[in-house]
Protein backbone atom coordinates (compact mmCIF):
# COMPACT_ATOMS: atom_id res chain seq x y z
CA UNK A 1 0.00 0.00 0.00
CA UNK A 2 3.10 2.19 0.51
CA UNK A 3 4.92 1.51 -2.28
CA UNK A 4 1.41 2.14 -4.72
CA UNK A 5 1.02 5.50 -2.71
CA UNK A 6 4.41 6.55 -2.99
CA UNK A 7 3.66 6.08 -6.59
CA UNK A 8 0.44 7.36 -6.90
CA UNK A 9 2.51 10.50 -5.11
CA UNK A 10 5.00 10.94 -7.66
CA UNK A 11 2.90 10.88 -10.41
CA UNK A 12 0.63 13.38 -9.19
CA UNK A 13 3.88 15.59 -8.71
CA UNK A 14 5.08 15.66 -11.45
CA UNK A 15 2.03 17.01 -12.42
CA UNK A 16 1.96 19.79 -10.31
CA UNK A 17 -0.81 18.02 -8.58
CA UNK A 18 1.23 18.89 -4.64
CA UNK A 19 -1.88 18.90 -2.41
CA UNK A 20 -3.28 15.71 -3.74
CA UNK A 21 0.25 14.04 -3.65
CA UNK A 22 0.44 14.94 -0.30
CA UNK A 23 -2.48 14.16 0.59
CA UNK A 24 -2.03 10.40 -1.29
CA UNK A 25 0.99 9.99 0.86
CA UNK A 26 -0.60 10.73 4.42
CA UNK A 27 0.93 12.17 7.39
CA UNK A 28 3.28 9.39 7.96
CA UNK A 29 4.32 7.83 4.72
CA UNK A 30 7.62 8.50 2.76
CA UNK A 31 8.72 11.28 4.56
CA UNK A 32 11.45 12.18 2.27
CA UNK A 33 9.09 11.86 -0.69
CA UNK A 34 6.50 13.76 1.65
CA UNK A 35 9.54 16.84 2.02
CA UNK A 36 10.19 16.85 -1.45
CA UNK A 37 6.87 17.37 -2.73
CA UNK A 38 6.26 19.95 -0.01
CA UNK A 39 9.44 22.11 -0.77
CA UNK A 40 8.36 22.03 -4.70
CA UNK A 41 4.57 23.44 -3.45
CA UNK A 42 6.58 25.99 -1.71
CA UNK A 43 8.89 26.88 -4.45
CA UNK A 44 6.27 26.96 -7.00
CA UNK A 45 3.45 28.39 -5.19
CA UNK A 46 5.32 30.23 -2.78
CA UNK A 47 2.25 29.05 -0.10
CA UNK A 48 2.69 26.95 3.03
CA UNK A 49 6.16 27.56 3.32
CA UNK A 50 5.66 26.42 7.32
CA UNK A 51 4.37 22.93 6.52
CA UNK A 52 7.48 22.58 3.88
CA UNK A 53 10.52 23.31 6.90
CA UNK A 54 7.98 20.76 9.07
CA UNK A 55 8.58 18.46 6.78
CA UNK A 56 12.09 18.61 6.23
CA UNK A 57 12.64 18.64 9.87
CA UNK A 58 11.29 15.82 10.13
CA UNK A 59 14.09 13.88 8.00
CA UNK A 60 17.20 13.12 10.03
CA UNK A 61 18.97 16.58 9.68
CA UNK A 62 22.27 15.18 8.72
CA UNK A 63 21.02 13.12 6.00
CA UNK A 64 22.48 14.67 2.60
CA UNK A 65 18.35 15.05 1.57
CA UNK A 66 17.56 17.02 4.65
CA UNK A 67 20.60 19.39 3.94
CA UNK A 68 19.61 19.40 0.39
CA UNK A 69 16.25 20.59 0.78
CA UNK A 70 17.31 22.74 3.44
CA UNK A 71 19.09 24.68 1.16
CA UNK A 72 16.15 25.12 -1.72
CA UNK A 73 14.02 26.81 1.53
CA UNK A 74 16.88 28.67 2.29
CA UNK A 75 17.73 30.02 -1.56
CA UNK A 76 13.76 30.07 -2.24
CA UNK A 77 13.82 32.63 0.63
CA UNK A 78 16.81 35.04 -0.77
CA UNK A 79 15.06 34.92 -4.26
CA UNK A 80 11.46 35.38 -3.34
CA UNK A 81 12.58 37.74 -0.51
CA UNK A 82 9.74 36.07 1.83
CA UNK A 83 10.68 35.83 5.01
CA UNK A 84 14.15 35.94 4.61
CA UNK A 85 16.56 34.71 7.63
CA UNK A 86 20.03 36.77 8.03
CA UNK A 87 21.96 33.24 7.52
CA UNK A 88 19.69 32.35 4.38
CA UNK A 89 22.87 32.67 2.50
CA UNK A 90 25.70 30.93 3.88
CA UNK A 91 22.62 28.71 5.55
CA UNK A 92 22.40 27.51 1.74
CA UNK A 93 25.46 27.27 0.52
CA UNK A 94 26.40 25.06 3.67
CA UNK A 95 23.85 22.57 2.98
CA UNK A 96 24.86 22.35 -0.89
CA UNK A 97 28.26 21.98 0.81
CA UNK A 98 27.56 19.06 2.59
CA UNK A 99 25.37 16.86 0.12
CA UNK A 100 28.03 17.20 -2.50
CA UNK A 101 30.64 15.77 0.07
CA UNK A 102 27.87 13.12 1.68
CA UNK A 103 25.38 12.32 -0.86
CA UNK A 104 25.36 9.40 -3.91
CA UNK A 105 26.45 10.57 -7.21
CA UNK A 106 23.04 12.24 -8.33
CA UNK A 107 21.93 13.82 -5.05
CA UNK A 108 25.91 15.48 -5.11
CA UNK A 109 25.17 16.43 -8.73
CA UNK A 110 21.77 17.80 -7.77
CA UNK A 111 23.81 19.72 -4.75
CA UNK A 112 26.39 21.05 -7.19
CA UNK A 113 23.40 22.08 -9.90
CA UNK A 114 21.49 24.26 -6.79
CA UNK A 115 25.18 25.49 -5.29
CA UNK A 116 25.37 26.98 -9.28
CA UNK A 117 22.05 28.29 -8.87
CA UNK A 118 22.79 29.99 -5.79
CA UNK A 119 25.92 31.84 -6.79
CA UNK A 120 24.40 32.27 -10.17
CA UNK A 121 20.96 34.11 -9.30
CA UNK A 122 22.16 35.66 -5.84
CA UNK A 123 25.80 36.25 -6.42
CA UNK A 124 25.15 37.21 -10.01
CA UNK A 125 29.02 35.23 -9.87
CA UNK A 126 28.63 33.32 -13.56
CA UNK A 127 32.78 32.31 -13.27
CA UNK A 128 31.87 30.50 -10.02
CA UNK A 129 28.52 29.21 -10.69
CA UNK A 130 29.67 27.77 -14.65
CA UNK A 131 31.86 24.85 -13.78
CA UNK A 132 29.25 23.31 -11.33
CA UNK A 133 26.68 23.27 -13.64
CA UNK A 134 29.31 21.70 -15.99
CA UNK A 135 29.71 18.92 -13.20
CA UNK A 136 25.98 18.67 -12.91
CA UNK A 137 25.48 18.04 -16.01
CA UNK A 138 27.64 15.07 -16.76
CA UNK A 139 26.31 13.26 -14.02
CA UNK A 140 22.75 14.19 -15.36
CA UNK A 141 23.34 12.81 -19.01
CA UNK A 142 25.46 10.02 -18.26
CA UNK A 143 22.26 8.57 -16.27
CA UNK A 144 19.72 9.38 -18.62
CA UNK A 145 18.19 11.99 -16.54
CA UNK A 146 15.88 13.87 -19.13
CA UNK A 147 14.50 15.90 -16.20
CA UNK A 148 17.58 17.10 -14.26
CA UNK A 149 19.05 17.36 -17.70
CA UNK A 150 16.47 20.32 -18.23
CA UNK A 151 16.50 22.26 -15.21
CA UNK A 152 20.79 22.63 -15.53
CA UNK A 153 20.70 23.77 -19.51
CA UNK A 154 17.83 25.48 -18.87
CA UNK A 155 20.06 27.58 -16.33
CA UNK A 156 23.06 27.51 -18.40
CA UNK A 157 21.37 28.75 -22.02
CA UNK A 158 21.55 32.43 -20.78
CA UNK A 159 25.37 31.84 -20.75
CA UNK A 160 25.61 31.15 -24.10
CA UNK A 161 25.61 32.61 -27.66
CA UNK A 162 21.78 32.91 -28.85
CA UNK A 163 21.53 30.08 -31.28
CA UNK A 164 22.74 27.89 -28.70
CA UNK A 165 20.65 29.49 -25.79
CA UNK A 166 17.91 29.26 -27.78
CA UNK A 167 18.27 25.18 -28.97
CA UNK A 168 19.09 25.01 -25.16
CA UNK A 169 16.06 26.28 -23.97
CA UNK A 170 13.77 24.05 -26.55
CA UNK A 171 15.09 21.13 -25.39
CA UNK A 172 14.90 21.81 -21.83
CA UNK A 173 11.24 22.48 -22.96
CA UNK A 174 10.78 18.89 -25.44
CA UNK A 175 12.57 16.83 -22.49
CA UNK A 176 10.24 18.23 -19.95
CA UNK A 177 6.73 18.03 -21.90
CA UNK A 178 8.23 14.54 -22.91
CA UNK A 179 8.37 13.50 -19.14
CA UNK A 180 4.77 14.94 -18.27
CA UNK A 181 6.30 17.43 -16.09
CA UNK A 182 3.90 19.83 -16.00
CA UNK A 183 5.23 22.80 -13.97
CA UNK A 184 8.09 22.45 -15.34
CA UNK A 185 7.07 22.63 -19.07
CA UNK A 186 5.37 25.46 -17.90
CA UNK A 187 8.21 27.08 -16.68
CA UNK A 188 10.19 26.46 -19.95
CA UNK A 189 7.60 28.10 -22.22
CA UNK A 190 7.76 30.61 -20.03
CA UNK A 191 11.61 31.50 -20.48
CA UNK A 192 11.56 30.69 -24.43
CA UNK A 193 9.02 32.86 -24.76
CA UNK A 194 11.23 35.53 -22.84
CA UNK A 195 14.42 35.06 -25.12
CA UNK A 196 12.41 35.26 -27.96
CA UNK A 197 11.95 38.29 -30.11
CA UNK A 198 9.06 40.25 -29.54
CA UNK A 199 7.58 40.14 -32.75
CA UNK A 200 8.33 36.44 -32.98
CA UNK A 201 5.05 34.34 -33.51
CA UNK A 202 6.23 31.12 -31.79
CA UNK A 203 6.77 33.64 -28.74
CA UNK A 204 3.19 35.00 -28.94
CA UNK A 205 2.05 31.52 -28.91
CA UNK A 206 3.91 30.90 -26.09
CA UNK A 207 2.69 33.45 -24.27
CA UNK A 208 -0.60 32.54 -25.01
CA UNK A 209 -0.35 28.79 -24.04
CA UNK A 210 1.89 28.71 -21.09
CA UNK A 211 -0.50 31.21 -18.83
CA UNK A 212 -3.40 29.73 -18.74
CA UNK A 213 -1.42 26.53 -17.18
CA UNK A 214 0.37 28.96 -14.59
CA UNK A 215 -3.26 30.07 -13.44
CA UNK A 216 -4.06 26.78 -13.10
CA UNK A 217 -1.83 25.49 -11.09
CA UNK A 218 -0.69 28.69 -9.23
CA UNK A 219 2.82 29.43 -10.20
CA UNK A 220 3.32 32.31 -8.37
CA UNK A 221 6.49 33.55 -10.16
CA UNK A 222 5.10 33.16 -13.21
CA UNK A 223 2.13 34.82 -12.52
CA UNK A 224 4.32 37.73 -11.12
CA UNK A 225 5.20 38.35 -15.02
CA UNK A 226 3.41 41.15 -17.44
Amino acid sequence: MIANSAYMARRLHLLGEWDAALAVLGPDAAPELRAEIAVDRWFFRMQNHAEAEEAVSALDPASPIAQLLTGRLAYSRLLFLRDTRPDDRAAAEAAYRATAEDGDEILSAWAEYHWAVLLDNIDEDAAGALPRYETALEVATKSGDGLFESYIIRHLAPHKEPAERLAMLRRSLHLRAALGARPQTIAAQALLAEYLPEDDPERAELLRIFRPGAEELHIAWLLFED
